[in-house]
């Protein structure tokens, strides 16, 4: 049986952790591995795991190397473990009892149709139910494959998703130089078969549910990773096109909500973003 690792990325969210971590072991069916990577957190997360959960393993970095930096070791760790799949997600997400089973059972239906799969990812809805706008995927066909609870995508989060090692071993790692945002869909661009399921539920526990809806330093992060990707060498371009015109339009509701402020923080983001790419 195929071996799957749950990595989960934290910083100073330790009630969070918490409930992520009890839905985690409260799955149908279980990990056979779980590891935090804790991105130098300051409230007592580790000391929270070693009493509470004593079977998880904690990877510490030495300094907050933001959600991109923490996948990138996460990954990195558990393909170096040998795990078959490894399963990500944010500290903030807390997994309904059947997600782990449902992703599985989503690979194998493809698996039986002879449909290679490097990833498959979850539903992600917010604390009221509806589907979160941070973490809808972006669909590549308009039906699903037949009898699988199955699509195909070109962009999704990493809310809540399995990736296979072999993908990991052609596409590597995240980008850690992203820090937030962006950095999931840069990496899942490099896949080419990439999936999601509905039958796969996670909540997604952000404080907002747009990300214009954040603050402008979070926000300056979104202008330059964006940049980044759409300077990124392969990217077709029908992609520059739609993430550009997409950026756009969120960036138009962030200034009406920041006004000169806003501003500033964005052309700082892209002043960063036309420098050389950091890899």
């Amino acid at each position: 049986m195929e071996k799957v690792c749950a990595v989960i990325v934290t910083f100073n969210r330790k009630n969070l952790l918490r409930e992520c971590l009890q839905a985690v072991f409260s799955q149908t069916r279980l990990p056979d591995h779980v590891l935090v990577v804790d991105n130098a957190s300051t409230d007592g997360s580790r000391e929270m795991i070693k009493q509470e959960f004593p079977d998880v393993e904690v990877l510490t970095l030495p300094e907050n190397q933001g959600s991109a930096g923490g996948f990138h070791e996460g990954i990195k760790r558990a393909y170096e473990e040998g795990y078959d799949w490894i399963w990500v997600m944010d500290d903030d997400t807390v997994p309904t009892h059947s997600a782990l089973k449902a992703l599985l059972q989503g690979k194998e239906c493809l698996e039986q149709r002879s449909i290679p799969c490097d990833a498959i990812g979850s539903k992600v809805v917010w604390t009221d139910g509806r589907l979160h706008p941070m973490n809808r995927p972006w669909f590549t066909s308009p039906t699903g494959v037949k009898g699988c609870s199955t699509r195909k995508v070109a962009l999704i989060s990493f809310a809540s998703i399995m990736i296979h090692r072999t993908a990991v071993a052609r596409k590597g790692f995240p980008r850690k130089e992203f820090f937030i945002w962006n950095d999931d869909w840069e990496y899942f661009l490099r896949f080419d078969n990439v999936f999601y399921t509905d039958n796969s539920i996670v909540i997604h526990k952000t404080k907002v549910l747009y990300t214009a809806n954040y603050s402008n330093e979070r926000y300056y992060y979104q202008a330059r990773n964006r940049l980044w990707i759409l300077r990124t060498k392969d990217l077709p371009l029908p992609w520059r096109i739609v993430l550009f015109l997409h950026f756009v339009g969120e960036a138009a509701v962030y200034l009406t909500r920041q006004g000169k402020r806003g501003w500033q923080t964005i052309l700082r983001g892209l002043k960063d973003g036309l420098k050389p790419l950091p890899w």
